[in-house]
């Protein structure tokens, strides 16, 4: 939701360091959460003021800036405000930085995932690669390292694990390890039968 304000902004030509603009956009905006399309690769469908920001959420622009914008307060407010609405709605598998501490502290299953910098750069341009969008690993390093910086030092919400969330480390994980133990976790906080993740 924070890539799409970012992308609006940038698309408008507003500067995203401009506080007032941005959060007075995302303030306005009208922004809608869906599942995704049954061909897309991803996790959910993000329309803004009518507009598919979906395809333009991990374009590097949008990496550069996004942590300048959510450090905005007035932008943090108003997302965590839809993110609570999503949470009400139904129930959510929600991912972001600040979830378990400020979105939704009382939440049934929080999982921090931790990497570090070198593997999620990694995974990243690989990403990028498959994506048909290549770029150095170098740079993916550097924007990584950069972006965790800003989102850990920033006064409002800033990066830190729910003092009551499961840390699961995944350098040396699979995509579908991760899932495993995720589901392992998901299934006894439900209550229901466990098969031992790998």
């Amino acid at each position: 939701m924070y890539r799409a304000i970012t992308w609006l902004a940038l698309r408008r030509g507003i500067d995203p360091s401009n506080a007032a603009r941005v959060s007075e956009l995302a303030e306005a905006a009208v922004m809608r959460v869906r599942p995704p399309a049954a061909e897309s690769a991803e996790y959910a469908t993000v329309h803004v003021d009518g507009e598919d920001a979906t395809p333009f959420l991990r374009t590097p622009d949008v990496e550069r800036t996004v942590s300048i914008v959510s450090a905005m307060p007035r932008v943090r407010r108003r997302m965590v405000g839809l993110q609570r609405e999503l949470a009400a709605d139904h129930p959510v598998v929600m991912a972001g930085r600040d979830i378990g501490t400020v979105v939704l502290p009382d939440a049934d299953l929080k999982v921090f995932l931790n990497a570090s910098a070198e593997t999620r750069a990694e995974r990243r341009a690989a990403e990028l690669a498959r994506r048909g969008k290549p770029m150095r690993y170098a740079s993916v390093l550097a924007e990584t390292l950069e972006r965790d910086r800003l989102d850990s030092e920033r006064a409002d919400s800033p990066l830190v694990a729910a003092t009551d969330a499961i840390v699961l480390h995944t350098d040396a994980l699979s995509e579908d390890d991760v899932v495993a133990r995720v589901l392992v976790l998901a299934r006894r906080t439900l209550g229901l039968p466990v098969q031992p993740a790998p």
